[in-house]
């Protein structure tokens, strides 16, 4: 009995509490070696081992259930591909947090002794929407094998030489910044956006980069509310505009279709709007097929897809009622994935509402993810997505 520890004991040696070993005993993580006489649990070096393992995965985020199966599997293969998954968990979670410190940060400047909880409320969901878009882009730039999506978008506007330009929700400013040199000399650039959002970052780096700008080359940032009668009066006041840009505010905005209406007021006659708004995903019609392929039988991408077409109806419906043209133009982007993990997540994440069906189809969707990788050595999404210029 000399080499066997108490609970306390060997608590003790791994630096947790007694608790904390009850507790993996009862998640059946950690099982005593033996028992003494008063039925005390007993543990022996190897259940030590054991237990500085489970403190070592907890700590580097591994979830008990995680560990378990971890600590149950003990090939050298799965332990790597859990730290990978783990790494890419903690990367994105570092990601978020530094987002949130960022804008904390932007806040407390900007607020100075003004604040009041109104004011925060509003400057936190207006982070917390450039932050979703900003990782959604951020998750796509790692499978992306496309050219750079903003220079496709900038390349569809037609800029010309001398177009005074109104950009609505304009947030961190990617069609500027990735076109920063090739912005056509002359150009007046209106843009709008809240504050306490990634426009703050892009209003520093005007400040920054203004000498590198075309000639003649001039961005006006305004901080205001799209919603707001005032806004638009000041918007007015610039009169016509060549180009109006309103791209991903759905969500930001109160009332989209009054910002549509206001902006067909402000465009110059040989001008055009461009937005876009809901769309028909092309992830969601290659999950479906993916499934069918696989056998696996569902219901809510059929659902999500007609809701998406019934949505796009609607939103092309009140743009004809503003505007004389509606045109679509139609971009791609190409994804590419060599690992069966990152396509489930994918998919996943376009659809956290459907845990359940996940939980049940995970393991045979991750089947055949992997047997296509195998077989063709990646997998190449290609999507589509639809941007409407409106003219008069």
């Amino acid at each position: 009995m000399d080499d066997k520890m108490t609970s306390g004991e060997i608590a003790k040696k791994a630096g947790v509490s007694q608790k904390a070993v009850r507790l993996y005993d009862e998640k059946g993580l950690l099982k005593p070696t033996d028992y003494s006489d008063g039925n005390y649990r007993l543990y022996d070096k190897e259940a030590l081992q054991i237990l500085e393992k489970i403190v070592a995965l907890k700590q580097i985020g591994f979830s008990l259930e995680e560990i378990r199966d971890n600590l149950t599997s003990g090939d050298a293969r799965d332990i790597k591909e859990a730290l990978k998954i783990q790494l890419s968990v903690m990367e994105e979670k570092r990601y978020k947090l530094d987002m949130v410190i960022d804008a904390i940060n932007r806040t407390l400047a900007r607020g100075e002794d003004s604040l009041d909880w109104d004011d925060v409320a509003d400057i936190v969901k207006s982070v917390t929407l450039d932050q979703t878009a900003d990782l959604a882009h951020w998750k796509a730039l790692q499978h992306s094998v496309s050219e750079d999506w903003y220079v496709q978008i900038f390349r569809t506007m037609g800029f010309g030489s001398g177009n005074k330009v109104l950009d609505l929700g304009c947030g961190f400013s990617k069609i500027w910044r990735n076109n920063w040199d090739i912005i056509p000399e002359g150009t007046k650039i209106y843009a709008y956006d809240l504050p306490g959002t990634w426009a703050d970052d892009f209003a520093n780096f005007i400040e920054e980069n203004t000498g590198s700008l075309p000639e003649n080359v001039d961005i006006d940032l305004t901080f205001s509310d799209l919603d707001k009668a005032d806004t638009w009066d000041k918007i007015d006041r610039e009169q016509k505009y060549d180009r109006i840009i309103a791209h991903y505010i759905f969500d930001e905005v109160k009332n989209i279709e009054a910002i549509v209406e206001r902006a067909s007021i402000v465009l110059s006659p040989d001008g055009f709007f461009s937005v876009n708004g809901p769309d028909v995903t092309t992830w969601d019609q290659y999950f479906k097929d993916a499934l069918a392929q696989a056998g696996i039988k569902e219901d809510f991408l059929d659902e999500k897809i007609a809701q998406s077409l019934a949505e796009r109806d609607e939103y092309l419906k009140m743009l004809g009622k503003y505007f004389a043209k509606v045109e679509t133009i139609e971009l791609q982007s190409s994804f590419r994935f060599d690992d069966a993990d990152d396509v489930l997540e994918c998919f996943r994440k376009r659809n956290e509402a459907q845990a359940k069906f996940f939980s049940v189809n995970e393991k045979k969707i991750k089947e055949y993810f992997a047997g296509r990788i195998e077989e063709e050595g990646q997998i190449v999404i290609t999507t589509t997505s639809h941007f409407q210029h409106c003219s008069n």
